[in-house]
C-alpha cells in the first residue's frame, strides 16, 4: 500500500508538469516505530527494478510480513517486560535507549515477530524503519537508519549513537546485521535510484538525504533552537523541546535531535489536551470560547492558590485519571465557581507540562522561545498563562505538514552538513514565528511555589485502582 501511494503521488506530479530534474536532494519522515521486514534476495529486486512497471508490482514480492506493526499496536506488553528485566529494569532501558520499553516501539515489535513466527524472521534480511523504507525506494537499495527516528525503539545507546547489544539480544537473533549501522540524520546516503531518472526525469545527480521520524522532522519543520519549547495544543497536547544535557525518565521520550547530533529532542505527550478544555468550557462557559476567556482574565494569576488536576481519561504523563481539586490550603474540595474552575485547568495544564520537561532536563534559558500551534494557539488569553507559568515570550507558528516541511529543510541541509553549516542557517530566510504574548512582570517569582506545590499534589493523583480520590 505505502509502495503504491508513492508511485500515486510521482504519477499525479508528473501529469501535472512537475520538473524532477531541478530536484538537488530530497528527504522524508515516516511515522515513528513502524517496521518493515524485507524478505532475502529482496534488495537484488530493488536494485533492478524496472523502470517500465510501477514500483509496488516490481516490489510485491519482497516483503515477509505483509502488514507492517505501527505506533497504535500495543499487543507486546509481554516483550516489553522481558526486555526491561533483561537489562536490569526499566529506568536503566531509559537511560540507554531514552525511553522505558514501550508496546509500539520497534524492538519490542521484532520480539513479538521473532518469539511468534520465527521462520518469517529467519526469511527476513532487513528490517527498516518506516523513514528508512521510504528512503530505501528512492536510494535503489537499503538505507540506514537515522540517528533520531532509530532513538525511538528501545535498541539504540542514545549517548553513543550505537545499537545496544544487551537490548538486541534481548529481542532477538541476529538484529544487528539486520538493522545496518545506524547514520546521522543529516547523512547523505547517495543518489536517487536511475529507476526515478529513467521513469520521471529525476536529474542522476539528485541525493538522497536519510529520512527520519515525523516527530523529528516537526521539530526540523518549526526550526526549534536550543532552549526553544514548541507545543501543540490539539486533542493530545504535545511538548516538543531541545535538550543540551537530558535526564532520561520513567515518563516521556529522549531522542537524537535529528538536525544536530550533539544535542537531543525530548518528547511529551498529554492525552487531556483540548478535549478536557472543550469540556470545562461547555460546563463553565455556556460552551462559548469568549466568556471562557473572560472568566480566565478575570482571575488573578496564581488562582489564589487553588489548584487542579483535570483528566477525563487515563493520563500518559502522569499516570492518573479523575478531577482533583485543591485549595490554598492543599485540602482537597469537591468544587470551584466556574471562573476558578477554568483558570485552575489552564494552569494545571501549563504547569504539568513545565514540571515534567524539566524532570527530563529541560530548562527555561534567557532565550527560550515557545513555539505554539493547535487549536488553543489562537486563544491569546490561553497564550498568556503559558507564557507565564514558563516565563519564556510565545510565539505562533502556521506549521500545515510540519513534518513535510522539515523533510524539506533537511534535504537543504544535508547538501551542506558536512560544512558544518546548521539549519538555523540554511533556513534563516523563512517566515518568523509571530511574536503572541510575553510574560507578566513578576510572573516567574509568583509560580515558583505554585510549581513546587503543583508537582508534590500530582504525587496524591497518581493512578492507584484502591484510592477512593478517582472519582469526579
Amino acid at each position: 500500500m505505502w509502495v503504491k501511494a508513492l508511485d500515486m503521488i510521482l504519477e499525479k506530479m508528473k501529469s501535472s508538469g512537475f520538473n524532477f530534474s531541478q530536484v538537488r536532494a530530497l528527504s522524508g519522515a515516516g511515522q515513528q516505530h513502524g517496521s518493515v521486514y524485507w524478505k532475502k534476495g529482496s534488495i537484488q529486486i530493488l536494485k533492478n527494478v524496472s523502470s517500465e512497471l510501477p514500483l509496488h508490482q516490481s516490489l510485491k514480492g519482497c516483503f515477509s510480513v505483509s502488514n507492517s506493526p505501527i505506533w497504535m499496536d500495543s499487543s507486546t506488553a509481554s516483550q516489553c517486560n522481558a526486555l526491561e528485566e533483561a537489562v536490569g529494569g526499566a529506568q536503566h532501558l531509559a537511560s540507554i535507549t531514552g525511553s522505558r520499553a514501550y508496546e509500539r516501539f520497534t524492538g519490542n515489535q521484532i520480539a513479538k515477530i521473532y518469539s511468534q513466527n520465527p521462520e518469517v524472521y529467519k526469511q527476513t534480511e532487513r528490517i527498516s524503519l518506516v523513514s528508512s523504507f521510504a528512503a530505501s525506494l528512492f536510494l535503489g537499495t537499503y538505507a540506514p537508519i537515522d540517528y533520531s527516528d532509530g532513538s525511538g525503539m528501545n535498541l539504540l545507546q542514545i549517548w553513543e549513537k550505537v545499537w545496544s547489544k544487551s537490548c538486541l539480544d534481548a529481542c532477538a537473533p541476529g538484529l544487528e546485521e539486520r538493522l545496518g549501522c545506524p547514520v546521522p540524520s543529516h547523512s547523505v546516503l547517495g543518489t536517487i535510484s536511475p529507476y526515478y531518472s529513467q521513469r520521471y526525469g529525476f536529474s542522476p545527480d539528485c541525493k538522497i538525504v536519510a529520512f527520519t521520524g515525523d516527530n523529528p522532522a516537526s521539530l526540523a519543520g518549526m526550526r526549534l533552537q536550543e532552549g526553544d519549547i514548541a507545543i501543540s495544543l490539539g486533542t493530545s497536547d504535545t511538548l516538543f523541546l531541545w535538550i543540551q544535557e537530558p535526564t532520561p525518565a520513567l515518563e516521556g521520550h529522549i531522542l537524537c535531535n535529528p538536525v544536530d547530533s550533539q544535542t537531543y529532542m525530548a518528547l511529551l505527550c498529554f492525552k487531556n489536551g483540548s478535549l478536557m478544555r472543550e469540556r470545562i468550557r461547555g460546563d463553565c462557559a455556556s460552551g462559548s470560547w469568549d466568556e471562557f476567556s473572560k472568566a480566565l482574565s478575570s482571575t488573578v494569576a496564581g488562582n489564589n492558590g487553588n489548584l487542579g488536576f483535570y483528566f477525563d481519561v487515563m493520563e500518559i504523563t502522569p499516570e492518573a485519571v479523575g478531577i482533583h481539586r485543591f485549595n490554598r490550603d492543599n485540602q482537597k474540595v469537591s468544587g470551584f465557581p466556574k471562573e476558578v474552575e477554568i483558570r485552575a485547568l489552564i494552569e494545571g495544564q501549563f504547569m504539568a507540562k513545565r514540571i515534567h520537561a524539566e524532570k527530563l532536563g529541560y530548562k527555561v534559558l534567557p532565550r527560550t522561545r515557545i513555539l505554539a500551534t493547535g487549536g488553543a494557539s489562537h486563544n491569546k488569553t490561553i497564550l498568556q498563562v503559558l507564557s507565564d507559568v514558563f516565563n519564556a515570550p510565545v510565539y505562533t507558528i502556521d506549521t500545515a505538514n510540519s513534518a513535510c516541511l522539515g523533510s524539506a529543510y533537511r534535504a537543504i541541509h544535508g547538501l551542506v552538513a558536512e560544512r558544518n553549516v546548521s539549519l538555523a542557517d540554511v533556513v534563516k530566510s523563512a517566515p518568523e514565528p509571530r511574536l503572541a504574548v510575553t510574560p507578566t512582570a513578576g510572573a516567574e517569582e509568583l509560580y515558583r511555589p505554585l510549581l513546587k506545590r503543583y508537582a508534590e499534589l500530582e504525587q496524591k493523583v497518581i493512578y492507584n485502582p484502591t484510592s477512593s480520590c478517582l472519582a469526579k
